[in-house]
């Protein structure tokens, strides 16, 4: 069993104040286990943990992105990496913008804010006009954060950007999703001995732990969408091996929100994951669920709850299918690699001297974590939606991988 009072040795101690705050939030939690009767379906746990309002992961005040253990961050993503990652997603988009004939933007959870002053800049280098930056975000601390980077990075464009509480009824423009998709919570399953259970959390000792129970069990229900996925998962594997995996009704869902909000323009989503056919593997016994905690990658999700990310990779057929029953066309699904290739950041690195080693090294280095298959160009792909746009983005052009979806 896994428990809150678990500490690998190979990650580093919370201070005191931190620890208080987790003990604090784990007590929310037991009360709330007790008032469920004992036992709550993992996603609303992952849901208090990340969310809870200034105790969880994203909504306190923690430090979340950044380079380094020592600088109190947990994990880098893109942007952080390189200022060519924004400089090359402003293709598509200002391309988006164009053919749609819209002068918005919006990015759900822009964390430094390093994307968007990029995108900014780069826009505005590119001639394209907009009118407006809107972010979403529920971190206070992020908010400060993202408002301090922009307007530093930005200078005067960044009085077109604007901070939202909630997403709009509707949208015509472009709308960004970096490393959104895997932070939405996740249910578990777990089938032994052929016979699937839901995995939640109940306690035990005053600890959080793992309590599996069956359908039926206790009132628990399944909803038809994760009861004709789990029949799927039996017919494609066979049920001869136990098995734990994920499913993603909430970032479905999320995705058919943007989805539906989007009058004209595109949803583009970065994030890492498969397609169906890769995500319910059978060699993929143990799942995606991973938690990270300065910059250190491990298994255990009650590990001091809201001091730690906890994510899992992203199922992306749902998420196409999810957008396109809201009538939206399916832009294209491709590698992170291709998508940025196609986009032009290859060029873009072709712009600087190499002969200049101490600017052209780093750079060079950051890029090729953004391509290399062993790193972060195959494993993170590229999903996007569009209404009111003739043809497919040029980023797509080439290595789309809709197919598979």
């Amino acid at each position: 069993m896994n428990r809150n009072t678990h500490e690998p040795d190979s990650l580093p101690v919370p201070d005191a104040d931190a620890r208080a705050a987790s003990m604090a939030l784990v007590a929310l939690i037991r009360d709330e286990i007790a008032a469920a009767g004992g036992w709550l379906p993992f996603d609303r746990y992952m849901e208090r943990v990340l969310y809870c309002p200034q105790l969880g992961y994203y909504s306190g005040g923690a430090r979340k992105f950044g380079r380094l253990a020592k600088d109190g961050s947990d994990f880098v993503t893109a942007p952080e990496l390189s200022p060519l990652f924004a400089r090359t997603l402003a293709q598509p988009v200002a391309q988006a913008l164009e053919a749609s004939g819209t002068r918005h933007l919006m990015e759900f959870g822009a964390g430094t804010g390093r994307l968007a002053a990029g995108l900014i800049v780069a826009l505005e280098a590119l001639g394209v006009g907009f009118d407006s930056y809107s972010i979403v975000e529920l971190s206070g601390e992020l908010r400060a954060r993202q408002r301090e980077t922009i307007e530093a990075l930005a200078g005067p464009l960044s009085s077109r950007v604007r901070w939202l509480d909630a997403l709009p009824e509707r949208f015509e423009g472009v709308a960004l999703g970096n490393e959104v998709l895997d932070a939405m919570p996740v249910k578990l399953f777990a089938r032994m001995g052929g016979i699937w259970h839901e995995r939640g959390v109940a306690t035990r000792d005053d600890a959080l732990v793992f309590e599996d129970r069956r359908p039926g069990e206790r009132g628990l229900t399944l909803s038809d969408d994760d009861s004709a996925l789990l029949s799927a998962i039996d017919a494609e594997i066979g049920v001869d091996i136990d098995y734990v995996t994920e499913s993603h009704a909430a970032a479905a869902g999320f995705t058919r929100t943007v989805c539906t909000m989007l009058g004209r323009g595109a949803a583009l989503f970065v994030d890492y994951g498969f397609p169906r056919s890769e995500y319910y593997h059978p060699q993929r016994t143990g799942g995606t669920l991973m938690c990270h905690y300065r910059h250190r990658a491990h298994g255990d999700p009650f590990f001091h709850p809201g001091l730690q990310d906890i994510t899992a990779h992203v199922e992306f057929t749902r998420i196409a299918e999810a957008g396109v029953e809201t009538g939206a066309d399916l832009q294209g699904f491709t590698s992170q690699a291709r998508f940025l290739m196609n986009a032009g950041i290859t060029d873009a690195l072709g712009e600087l001297d190499p002969t200049d080693a101490v600017r052209f090294l780093p750079v060079a280095n950051a890029v090729q974590k953004l391509l290399s298959e062993a790193e972060m160009g195959e494993l993170f792909k590229v999903i996007a939606f569009s209404r009111g746009i003739d043809g497919a983005l040029d980023a797509f052009g080439r290595g789309d991988r809709s197919h598979t979806l």
